[in-house]
C-alpha cells in the first residue's frame, strides 16, 4: 500500500470512527465498489484503529487522568478503610462504561462469524445506513435532555453499541440517540458514547494483534503505517470535535440526509 492510499484510508477511518455514518459500513461498500485490493492488510487495520483510540485518548485527556487518579485513590488502602470508592463518581462511571461493554461482548463472541458475512453483502450495508440515517433524524424531535448517566441508561446504550456491529449501523450514531431518547444532556451522552468504546477499541486491537501473531506479521512500509496512523489520528480527533459541536448546537440529525443519500445510491447500484 502505497503512502497516499495509507493516507486516504486513515482519513476513512478516521472520520467514520466518530462521525455518525458508520465506519464498517464505508469500508464495507468500498471494498464492493472498487474490489477486494481496496482492502488493508491486519497490521494497517492495527494501526489506523490505534490511531482513532490515540485520538480519544488526546481529547478525554483530563476525564481520563481524574477517572484513573480517583480509581487509584478510592482502592488504595487508606480509600478502602474509608469506603471512598462508594461515593467516587469515577468508579461509578468506570462501572458502568464495564456494564455498557457486556452485550457488545455477548453479540461479538456469538455471533462473530455470521456477522462478517454480512460485510460482504453491499445490499444489506446499504438497508442498514438507511436505518441509521432514520435513528439519526428521529433525534430533532428530543426536546432539551438533562439527565445524567447512570447504570440502567449505561446499559441501554451499551445494548445500542451491540447492534452497531452491523455494518451499516452507526456506532456513536446508534450509542448517541439512544442515550438522547433516554433523557441523556447531549454533552454527557457524546462524552460517555466515547469514553464507552475505549476499552472496545483496545479489545478489537487486542483480537486483531492475536491474529497477527497466528498468522504471522506482514511485511507493510514503515512510512506507509506512519502515514495511516497520523491521518487516522488526526481525522478522528477533529471529527470527534466537530460532532460534539453540531451536538451541542441540535444539528446531529443533520448526518440522516447523508446517511440516507449514501443508502439509496448503494440500493439502486448493487441490486
Amino acid at each position: 500500500m502505497d503512502i497516499i492510499t495509507s493516507i486516504l484510508m486513515g482519513i476513512l477511518q478516521g472520520v467514520t470512527e466518530f462521525l455518525p455514518v458508520s465506519s464498517s459500513g464505508h469500508l464495507a461498500l468500498a471494498r464492493a465498489l472498487f474490489g477486494t485490493d481496496l482492502a488493508p492488510g491486519i497490521t494497517f487495520e492495527i494501526v489506523v484503529h490505534f490511531g482513532s483510540f490515540c485520538s480519544i485518548a488526546v481529547y478525554y485527556r483530563k476525564e481520563i487522568r481524574k477517572i484513573l487518579t480517583d480509581l487509584f485513590s478510592s482502592f488504595s488502602p487508606a480509600g478502602i478503610r474509608s469506603q471512598q470508592y462508594k461515593e467516587c463518581p469515577s468508579t461509578r462511571l468506570s462501572l458502568i462504561i464495564l456494564l455498557s461493554m457486556i452485550p457488545a461482548m455477548i453479540i461479538g463472541f456469538t455471533l462473530k462469524e455470521t456477522i462478517e458475512e454480512l460485510f460482504v453483502s453491499p445490499v444489506f450495508v446499504s438497508s442498514m445506513l438507511l436505518i441509521t440515517g432514520t435513528l439519526l433524524f428521529s433525534t430533532r424531535f428530543v426536546k432539551d435532555p438533562q439527565k445524567d448517566v447512570d447504570a440502567k441508561r449505561g446499559f441501554i446504550m451499551g445494548v445500542a453499541q451491540a447492534f452497531a456491529i452491523l455494518p451499516g449501523i452507526s456506532r456513536s450514531g446508534s450509542t448517541i440517540s439512544t442515550g438522547l431518547f433516554t433523557g441523556i444532556n447531549r454533552e454527557k451522552v457524546a462524552n460517555f458514547s466515547f469514553l464507552m468504546v475505549l476499552p472496545v477499541l483496545a479489545g478489537a486491537m487486542l483480537l486483531e494483534i492475536l491474529e497477527v501473531m497466528e498468522d504471522g506479521i506482514e511485511t507493510l512500509a514503515v512510512m506507509s503505517l506512519v502515514a495511516g496512523f497520523f491521518a487516522s489520528f488526526l481525522a478522528g480527533f477533529y471529527s470527534l470535535k466537530y460532532l460534539i459541536i453540531l451536538l451541542k448546537r441540535e444539528k446531529f440529525h443533520y448526518f440522516a440526509f447523508y446517511c440516507w443519500a449514501v443508502g439509496i445510491a448503494g440500493l439502486i447500484y448493487f441490486m
